[in-house]
């Protein structure tokens, strides 16, 4: 049972960080990597219950959450290239401002 309580606390921890991330940082990419550091902390737990099931659905889920988490990354930095280069700017709170 330490075993799946060492795994939720490390979860735990990495959620708040992505959490801090998301709050303190106003940076698009750093805020895009906070949530990608939210969804693997997720994903860590996914893969941590399922050890203790006898199939493997867990693990599946997982793999199909780092494929749509992949996906989310492509989209969101695409984003994040097509806002610089219209507006010179990735800070978060600068591009809400030049809203017309």
């Amino acid at each position: 049972m330490s075993e799946l309580l060492d795994f939720v606390i490390v979860s735990m921890v990495l959620v708040a960080i992505g959490i801090y991330g998301l709050v303190v940082k106003r940076n698009a990419i750093r805020m895009l990597f906070s949530i990608e550091i939210i969804v693997n902390a997720a994903n860590l737990l996914l893969v941590a219950f399922s050890r203790g099931l006898p199939n493997a659905q867990g693990q599946v889920v997982a793999l199909f959450s780092i494929a749509i988490a992949a996906a989310e990354v492509a989209v969101g930095l695409g984003l994040i290239i097509v806002a610089y280069r219209l507006y010179k700017e990735i800070d978060v709170a600068e591009l809400r401002s030049m809203r017309g």
